[in-house]
């Protein structure tokens, strides 16, 4: 080992650590752990199972990482836990690794923003550019999106699916999946319009933005059916080829899902 690991942390000789890997007091890595260039553990942290980390993350104190997933069909099967780069993890965080019920693997994509208490369960994959605020809470198989953000307290129902540049308010419960773009808050969590702060700050055109405002209108507004919104939208796509890029990622996510959508 090297200076950047306290005499108090104990690593096992198996784990694979990166030279400048820095490890703080009282922190337990395991013998199936690889953690990439500069990345900083805390004091008091556990790192365990089939866990995979990439370079430049950071971990504060007393977070859980790669434990075995809280499903009692789990009876000891190789699962794993992979992450990517520029993860910041704070206090009291715990992943768990998959299950091979759903691909085995939990994963977490880089540049995310994991704030304290948050609990992210097995085989939930975790996009990048992602914030969850403090104590955030998620049934197992959940998928959020590139750049979602969900707000403090929030409880994500198993297999529930976040879209990407969707912004949830706190303390809302998601019992149904919530489209890409979308705004929502609230128990039962419904939707309260369009995410067009968020879009104007990632570089999204005034026309697109309009064009995602309209589809908000198609499906929530107009009331039709799901089939029929969906038909409007993509005849959108044919008659306005600059937006249709914007307009694809909401489509293919209503055309996946099993829930069913957030309602007013």
């Amino acid at each position: 080992m090297t200076a950047l690991i306290h005499p108090t942390a104990l690593i096992d000789p198996k784990a694979e650590l990166h030279s400048s890997v820095e490890v703080g007091a009282y922190s337990i890595i395991g013998p199936n752990v690889i953690i990439g260039a500069q990345t900083v553990v805390g004091s008091h942290c556990v790192i365990d199972g089939y866990t995979t980390i990439g370079e430049n993350n950071q971990f504060y104190r007393f977070c859980s990482i790669g434990g075995m997933p809280q499903d009692k069909k789990y009876a000891g099967e190789l699962t794993k836990l992979v992450m990517g780069d520029r993860n910041m993890v704070r206090e009291y965080v715990t992943i768990n690794t998959g299950t091979i019920q759903d691909g085995a693997t939990t994963r977490l994509g880089s540049d995310n923003w994991i704030m304290a208490y948050v609990h992210v369960a097995h085989d939930c994959q975790i996009g990048s550019q992602v914030i969850l605020a403090n104590g955030v809470q998620m049934g197992g198989h959940v998928h959020i999106g590139d750049w979602a953000i969900v707000g403090g307290l929030a409880a994500v129902h198993q297999f529930g699916r976040i879209g990407a540049h969707s912004m949830t308010g706190g303390q809302s419960a998601v019992h149904k999946d919530i489209p890409p773009y979308v705004m929502s808050a609230g128990n039962p969590c419904v939707p309260v319009g369009i995410n067009s702060e968020g879009l104007k700050r990632r570089g999204f055109s005034a026309e697109s933005i309009s064009a995602l405002r309209d589809a908000y209108k198609i499906i929530y507004r107009r009331g039709l059916s799901l089939d029929d919104a969906k038909a409007e939208i993509r005849a959108r796509q044919l008659s306005e080829p600059t937006v249709s890029e914007a307009l694809q990622p909401l489509l293919e996510f209503l055309d996946k899902s099993e829930r069913g959508i957030i309602r007013p």
